[in-house]
């Protein structure tokens, strides 16, 4: 295939899309637009995100991002979608973790003594 072939098919986000888009075995979500402004330039940045799930294949993410420097179009292979979802649940455990222990903490400092503690008669 040679470039003018492959630029008729378009860049690999159409391709992908392309692909999946009417599978029977393929959900997907709505494309959902998010306008982020940044605390520190006040620039306005626009992503607009969709998410498609093909059974025994995983989530493919394909994000829309505008910006003052321009436009760039990505899929995110399932893959990468796994590696983002595992670090946000890992996250997510070490956060939980340490606000329990912080709340042990205070407990501790006001008296009181943990249920499995209490002596049960």
């Amino acid at each position: 295939m040679d470039q003018s072939e492959r630029k008729a098919l378009g860049d690999i986000f159409d391709r992908t899309i392309r692909s999946m888009n009417g599978l029977p075995d393929v959900i997907s979500t709505k494309a959902t637009t998010v306008r982020s402004l940044s605390s520190v330039l006040e620039l306005s940045q626009t992503f607009i995100v969709q998410t498609y799930r093909q059974k025994d294949e995983g989530d493919t993410i394909f994000i829309e991002y505008i910006g003052a420097e321009g436009s760039l179009r990505l899929a995110l292979p399932s893959a990468v979608s796994d590696v983002i979802a595992r670090q946000r649940d890992a996250l997510t455990a070490k956060s939980r973790s340490k606000a329990a222990k912080v709340n042990a903490m205070d407990r501790k400092a006001r008296g009181i003594e943990p249920g499995f503690k209490k002596v049960q008669r």
